[in-house]
């Protein structure tokens, strides 16, 4: 970053977020001679792709979860700070964070990521339908998902039975398409023999997409082929139906109410704050507007998780290869 050049002292770098975005952007920056700092709320970075598999217990929480320290020990030129950041102070550049701690940067990478958004609903629809953004979430709905089965098993109303075991997910993007696949199986094979009062394959999963097909952002013969799979493990999909209600008693798709004990969340996503700290101009989604070198016109910053000018909005920083490219571009020294 030719801006990080022409100092007297070492350059400071504050790189807030320590996900796919931001260790790549540190690691790219291993063998410079600037100070880094990587700012986040949590102590872990976390493999968000496979939080599915946490939540249909398939795997444990710290199979997908390394320190942050970890895996920079051997970066001796990277501190990690375990923080929240609240906002910046453009003027005097300064990272502020919720402890009352300033961190000075002479260049600024965010990479915070995104989260859930309920299309307004958020405060109604987020306590009964959790999305798939946190280790917390996935045991939240391991944990919903494997009582619903032992409820059903001491149930007594054969109505609430068929709700106990009735689990609605809400988007059929990359998330929705693989935890109905993987509720599916746990059904139909992992707990297939464990009750004996039901039987889990009798399970109903739907997948409830708005649009007209699944894995809308991939080729369509990929979205045919994984409806096909899904619906070979007995997954209802139902498309071109928004969900217009979601409360503790199930789902209305369109004018249809379906009762359901389980549901999820995977229907869109917001970016972080990280526009408002900024305050720059922001999509509908919130997401900061870049130059095609992720840099925020008009200020000395790069924002992996933001929308590249010359990309889609729809397709910049939604995968985790991409997001890590998108770092360690960011960390590249410039001419």
């Amino acid at each position: 970053m030719t801006h990080c050049r022409g100092m007297a002292r070492r350059a400071r770098v504050v790189i807030v977020g320590a996900g796919f975005g931001g260790l790549g952007a540190a690691r790219a920056l291993a063998r410079s001679e600037a100070e880094i700092t990587v700012i986040d709320r949590r102590n872990y970075h976390l493999f968000q792709p496979l939080l599915y598999q946490v939540a249909t217990a398939a795997l444990s929480p710290a199979d997908i979860a390394w320190p942050i320290r970890s895996l920079l020990r051997g970066q001796s030129n990277a501190r990690v700070v375990m923080d929240r950041v609240c906002g910046l102070d453009r003027a005097g550049r300064f990272v502020l964070t919720e402890d009352g701690r300033r961190f000075p940067y002479d260049c600024l990478v965010l990479a915070t990521g995104a989260r859930h958004a309920y299309f307004g609903r958020d405060a109604e629809w987020a306590p009964v339908a959790p999305g798939l953004k946190k280790i917390d979430a996935a045991t939240e709905i391991r944990q919903r998902v494997l009582l619903a089965f032992e409820r059903a098993e001491n149930g007594e109303d054969a109505a609430e039975r068929a709700s106990l075991l009735t689990s609605v997910i809400v988007g059929a993007g990359p998330t929705g398409v693989e935890l109905a696949g993987a509720i599916a199986e746990l059904a139909r094979d992992a707990l297939a023999r464990d009750f004996r009062r039901i039987d889990p394959r009798t399970a109903r999963i739907l997948l409830v997409e708005a649009g007209s097909r699944v894995l809308p952002a991939f080729d369509e013969r990929l979205s045919v082929k994984a409806q096909a799979a899904l619906e070979r493990l007995g997954v209802e999909v139902r498309l071109g139906v928004p969900v217009a209600e979601c409360t503790a008693e199930g789902v209305q798709i369109g004018a249809e109410q379906i009762s359901a004990r389980t549901i999820v969340w995977a229907a869109g996503v917001m970016a972080s704050s990280a526009g408002n700290w900024l305050g720059v101009e922001t999509d509908r989604a919130g997401r900061v507007r870049v130059a095609p070198d992720l840099s925020v016109p008009g200020m000395m910053a790069s924002t992996p998780s933001a929308t590249p000018s010359s990309s889609p909005p729809a397709t910049a920083g939604r995968c985790p290869e991409l997001r890590r490219r998108q770092g360690r571009w960011a960390g590249m020294p410039g001419d």
